[in-house]
């Protein structure tokens, strides 16, 4: 009989540690593409009551700028049914798999405005919302405005460009659809355990440089006194939880500053593996959202990803952003504070740095 071939991974160095840094991973964070095949399970269909609950609540703001939204309160946008419901959600967000959809908002009926004031209330029910960019801004617009994605200034989301899989610094990113594409735009979703399991499963020492820290390019976005790039690994074994926080395109590049020095083979073909398993229709989950759409997913377990577009001439794929801070969140290790600041469980995550840098 003859042998079954053997697959050869780069050769790992005397130093790498092939005993796994974090154990295999379970919980219903933990999944693929199969497992939450059932769009019901994590789907949110809004009630008429529900939608009118929430129309009542905006209704103070409908005239007021983003500024002003960004500092609603949960008292200030009071919700007696869906609140509760909110509350439910966010337990799912950080103790489940991670990911859900809420849909049927009619967004396409009433101005962007009171669609904003609807955004970020049901926002400050999850957590309280944190700065997006170098300008402070709370309530971010997702659209391609024309930039060059090989300036090193400028952030994917302003572009037309696939994305490819990554994480935003924060506890919770949320998404409502205002506008689609032509063509393209979909969503995607994968979760880091069931890709760090896999990971084990084909190549251990692989797995194991994901734990080193490495150069994350800030793009532009320096907080007085730092390198303008951040150092956290790919993967953070810490308070019995797995966390993840990467953007490879970042770390690419990062490669343009004089005192990184290069990435080695071994670092390459583990972000390349980590990659391939993310890319994979067997872990990962695709879906295109409906204008009305509000999507919600926990950063420190799973990656998303969003595929490329082409607007319409007239009516240009538009999506608003919040980045919540969640009370109840996994405690994180010290080294994110490079990234968040304060590490402090519900007042942490964003961009911190000076509008003028």
């Amino acid at each position: 009989m003859a042998e079954a071939p053997v697959v050869l991974w780069p050769m790992m160095s005397e130093s790498t540690n092939l005993t796994p840094v974090a154990p295999r991973q379970v919980g219903p964070h933990v999944w693929r593409r199969a497992d939450v095949a059932d769009v019901n399970e994590w789907l949110w269909p809004l009630a008429d009551d529900e939608i009118g609950e929430l129309l009542a609540a905006s209704e103070p703001y409908e005239n007021v700028g983003e500024r002003e939204l960004a500092r609603l309160t949960p008292a200030a946008f009071p919700l007696p049914t869906v609140g509760e419901k909110l509350g439910g959600l966010r337990r799912r967000l950080l103790h489940g798999r991670g990911f859900e959809l809420i849909r049927g908002f009619p967004a396409g009926e009433v101005s962007e405005q009171q669609a904003a004031a609807v955004f970020a209330g049901i926002g400050t029910h999850l957590g309280s919302l944190r700065s997006q960019n170098a300008a402070g801004d709370l309530l971010g617009h997702v659209r391609n405005v024309g930039e060059d994605i090989n300036d090193p200034a400028v952030r994917i989301y302003q572009t037309s460009e696939r994305q490819t899989f990554h994480t935003d610094s924060t506890d919770v990113v949320g998404l409502l659809c205002l506008e689609t594409a032509a063509e393209g735009g979909d969503s995607l979703l994968a979760s880091a355990g069931a890709i760090y399991n896999e990971m084990l499963d084909r190549a251990p020492g692989l797995a194991a440089k994901l734990f080193d820290p490495i150069a994350t390019d800030r793009r532009g976005e320096v907080p007085e006194g730092c390198d303008p790039y951040f150092t956290i690994p790919v993967l953070s074994w810490f308070d019995d939880a797995l966390t993840v926080l990467y953007q490879r395109q970042y770390i690419d590049s990062a490669q343009r500053f004089e005192d990184i020095g290069p990435l080695s083979e071994e670092v390459t073909a583990a972000l390349d593996l980590f990659d391939d398993i993310a890319n994979s229709p067997v872990f990962n989950l695709q879906m295109r959202m409906e204008v009305g759409d509000m999507l919600f997913v926990h950063n420190h377990s799973l990656l998303h990803d969003r595929t490329g577009f082409v607007d319409k001439p007239d009516t240009p794929r538009h999506l608003l952003r919040l980045w919540l801070s969640a009370p109840g969140d996994r405690e994180l290790p010290p080294v994110f504070a490079q990234r968040y600041g304060s590490i402090t469980v519900g007042d942490r995550g964003g961009i911190i740095a000076d509008p003028g840098s």
